[in-house]
């Protein structure tokens, strides 16, 4: 099963509001009836840092492949917004897509193109260096597990498990790196079992499936979950079963607290009923999904 492509579905509304005193933003006010039994997080960007600045890698290296193939009449600088609005247009799902359509505009220009999974790995390889020194600072704990997480990841996490609530997590990136980078940001002991990523063969895998995955297992309606989420993968599929669909418009480089405006404007159009930058308002933000609240 393939993923859904980002289609904007859902209208930005031209005015919200914000839970009094914070920084929650209402965009379709929740509506009490099921609580969230079980919660799905995104990964990269949603809770971990780990991979912050992958575009930066993914950028030069997919215009250096396709440059060869300019048409005449392109430019660096036509390839490069190409590149720039495919990649974009793709984020949230699974890296191979993009390299899908990298070796689809190879073709279009008369070129040969290698495989997907050769772009991909090679693409995983630069990324790997660039984050290297990451992941072994936080395995011999020379870096603070805090300074890779979105701020607040631990306290919801905990909270939520408080609350009885099943954790889930669900990525584009290959399992075998979420698990590793989730067990060294502690974030594995909250959804031992239930961490899920990408597979290579990318069409036995989607968020999707994960979704009707939890709620066949558990035989619970749509209106039970509540998915968390930087992409807009996450954030569509869960408004498809009923979910509550919260969009973590994480600003990943500076931890500023405050909200990615493309970000924003992207998962409001696939449905998000509310928008966060990030979780240190916990308290509040699961207060008014429990019981509903004054705006």
């Amino acid at each position: 099963m393939s993923e859904r492509d980002y289609v904007p579905v859902w209208p930005v509304p031209e005015r919200t509001s914000f839970l009094s005193g914070t920084a929650i933003e209402i965009v379709r006010p929740r509506v009490f009836g099921h609580v969230p039994k079980h919660a799905l997080f995104d990964f990269d960007g949603t809770l971990s840092l780990v991979r912050e600045g992958w575009m930066d890698m993914m950028m030069p290296l997919l215009i250096g492949h396709l440059m060869p193939y300019a048409r005449t009449g392109e430019t660096p600088e036509s390839i490069t917004s190409l590149v720039r609005n495919f990649v974009t247009e793709l984020t949230g799902k699974q890296t191979i897509y993009q390299m899908i359509r990298l070796a689809e505009e190879i073709r279009l220009r008369g070129g040969t193109p290698a495989d997907p999974q050769a772009y991909k790995a090679e693409y995983h390889d630069c990324l790997m260096a660039r984050i290297a020194s990451r992941r072994e600072g936080l395995a011999d704990g020379s870096l603070r597990r805090e300074a890779m997480l979105v701020p607040g990841s631990i306290e919801i996490l905990s909270a939520l498990r408080e609350r009885g609530t099943a954790i889930y997590v669900a990525s584009g990136t290959d399992e075998q790196y979420v698990l590793e980078e989730a067990h060294l940001l502690g974030i594995d002991e909250f959804a031992e079992g239930r961490i899920y990523g990408a597979q290579a063969d990318h069409a036995s895998f989607s968020k999707e499936m994960v979704i009707r995955r939890i709620l066949k297992e558990n035989a619970v309606e749509g209106a039970s979950l509540i998915a968390f989420g930087d992409g807009y993968v996450e954030i569509a599929d869960c408004k498809a079963v009923g979910g509550i669909a919260v969009a973590v418009a994480s600003d990943e480089t500076a931890r500023s607290g405050k909200c990615d405006a493309w970000k924003r404007e992207r998962l409001i159009g696939a449905g998000a009923d509310m928008v966060i930058p990030d979780y240190l308002e916990t308290p509040a933000l699961l207060d008014y999904i429990w019981r509903g609240g004054a705006t």
